[in-house]
């Protein structure tokens, strides 16, 4: 897209925003603690590479933060505001929804899943990634990463708090499979008592999983499943019922949706050398996100991405 088109976007995102902003004001919203205080608190994980983490600077990058950043440029400009700074809130899995629900973050930027039961405590933004829930695990275990039959009676680990817990106790349940499920705090966590052997594999989104593997130091080490155990939208998360600041969020990424930027944010992360290390992911868009792109949807249900 031209850079005349992309600035024709962007006004008429900002504009929308404007009207939503000025619309019935008398109604609170975080807008109005946005606008009153020139700050936005984002809540994000510190080592969820490629979404949310720390580059060679300690600055927090990603794609999700990045998304995020374009989103709050959208609003102060909405906001007829001189400046809003970002203040980065560290989370993990277990705390992002109770930080966001108490008002201590404004948004929670990172590669939290939209799913119907999360909606009954908070908001979604339209999905920025589709991921596959996946196992991953050493080449040496022969074990098959595509079949979860194969790990009856061993340990596996997953984030805890996070929908990948739930899908992989419940398989275990289901299917009578009798595995150790051990909940981790974070990525890192997980992936390390993979290659420790502690554990015979982890439950990961296939984004993550590439980049645990990618930064690893031995790729060829590890295996990553092909078969989703679930396919699981992401999106930033936004506070239940404030409908005036969902409108602007909304509006702003759909605008980046539109105007092609989400695509080059996704290149940027996936497809080229990314810090602190200059690990290229090469992780092409899925014809999944594809989707979600072309026609941008908060649903959470599965099925509206496959």
């Amino acid at each position: 897209m031209k850079l005349n088109s992309l600035h024709a976007v962007a006004a008429v995102a900002t504009s929308f925003l404007a009207s939503i902003v000025t619309a019935h004001a008398q109604t609170p919203s975080r807008l109005d603690k946005i606008k009153a205080e020139q700050t936005i608190s984002i809540g994000s994980p510190t080592s969820s590479l490629p979404f949310a983490f720390m580059d060679g600077n300690q600055k927090m990058v990603g794609y999700s933060i990045e998304i995020c950043q374009r989103v709050t440029d959208i609003i102060k400009s909405s906001l007829a505001v001189p400046k809003v700074d970002i203040r980065y809130v560290p989370v993990t899995s277990a705390t992002r929804l109770q930080l966001l629900a108490n008002g201590t973050i404004d948004l929670e930027c990172g590669n939290t899943t939209n799913t119907a039961e999360r909606h009954q405590f908070v908001d979604f933004a339209p999905t920025t990634f589709v991921a596959k829930v996946v196992l991953l695990g050493k080449k040496d275990s022969k074990l098959d990463m595509n079949d979860v039959q194969a790990f009856k009676g061993k340990t596996v680990t997953s984030l805890s708090g996070g929908l990948n817990l739930a899908v992989i106790q419940k398989i275990n349940a289901e299917q009578k499979l009798g595995m150790s499920v051990v909940p981790v705090k974070d990525a890192p966590e997980s992936f390390l008592s993979v290659k420790t052997s502690r554990a015979a594999a982890t439950v990961a989104d296939d984004g993550m999983a590439y980049a645990l593997v990618a930064t690893s130091g031995a790729p060829d080490d590890y295996v990553i499943g092909t078969k989703a155990l679930v396919v699981a939208p992401y999106g930033i998360v936004i506070p239940k019922d404030d409908l005036r600041f969902k409108k602007a969020v909304d509006a702003a990424i759909v605008s980046l949706i539109k105007s092609g930027e989400v695509a080059k944010i996704y290149d940027k992360y996936f497809n080229a050398p990314v810090p602190p290390h200059g690990i290229n992911l090469k992780y092409p868009m899925s014809a999944e996100l594809k989707k979600a792109l072309a026609n941008p949807t908060d649903s959470p249900d599965p099925k509206a991405y496959e």
